[in-house]
């Protein structure tokens, strides 16, 4: 296993790694986007030759002379590129217990749980940009409907994929199944509908109703932290409310 060349508090941090993350991190090693086939074989210098074989692609790393110093050493590493000058990086090793465990790769230090943090926060900023961006898809929906039917739909339901027959009210084939169930990327979004105070025809009264979206973390912390709220005016706001719902009171995001 991979945690086995890495250091005592590498290894433990990441088989804490979710799934995705850990794969992830070997792509970035190997250089690939899908699994692939490693092969070992010795190249004219002498040398140990990796080559990991993909359905799409291949690449290869041929490692050089080993430096060592006490207890630390050096593998130089070639990945031959087509078309290109070849890409050299060094491996870097330091002695633990007995054993030569990953130290660095090129400039970059492994430090996993520093890394661990990183990409946390990365992906939680991605969550969250897709909860805007999946809000915005609901309200462009809603307004399409409105023109559509003459109104905005009772549920989020309606704006879901349409049946075999068709688009209808019930099934307007507008969002994905997801979003129409009111829950996608980590998060759980509330519609509600404000009726016109003004006394106007049925038509017309249907026309001037708005609407209100709010998005909260489905796992307050470990999906996302911020909330949303988007209304017809199309302006998001938002903050970190500990998994509670946004309101129209909330800082606007985004430009004035």
């Amino acid at each position: 296993m991979f945690a086995d060349l890495l250091t005592t508090d590498n290894a433990t941090a990441f088989r804490a790694l979710p799934g995705p993350q850990r794969t992830a991190m070997m792509k970035r090693f190997v250089l690939l986007e899908e699994a692939g086939r490693p092969l070992l074989s010795t190249g004219s210098s002498g040398h140990t030759v990796v080559r990991c074989e993909s359905p799409g692609i291949s690449t290869e790393m041929r490692f050089g002379e080993t430096r060592v110093r006490e207890n630390l050493a050096f593998v130089p590493m070639e990945i031959p590129i087509p078309g290109e000058d070849p890409r050299t990086i060094t491996f870097g090793l330091v002695r633990e217990g007995g054993n030569w465990k990953l130290l660095s790769l090129g400039l970059m230090l492994l430090d996993v749980p520093a890394m661990a943090k990183q990409w946390e926060q990365s992906d939680l900023a991605a969550r969250e940009d897709n909860a805007i961006a999946d809000l915005r898809a609901v309200a462009a929906a809603l307004e399409t409907y409105r023109r559509a039917y003459g109104k905005l739909p009772d549920s989020l339901e309606a704006l879901g994929p349409g049946q075999p027959g068709g688009v209808s009210p019930e099934a307007a084939g507008l969002v994905d199944a997801e979003l129409a169930a009111g829950s996608k990327d980590g998060y759980a979004i509330r519609y509600t509908i404000t009726p016109s105070t003004e006394h106007l025809p049925q038509d017309e009264a249907n026309k001037a109703e708005t609407f209100s979206l709010a998005a909260s973390p489905t796992e307050y912390g470990k999906t996302s932290r911020r909330s949303f709220f988007l209304d017809s005016s199309g302006v998001i706001r938002g903050r970190d409310k500990e998994g509670g719902v946004a309101t129209v009171t909330d800082p606007r995001i985004g430009p004035e």
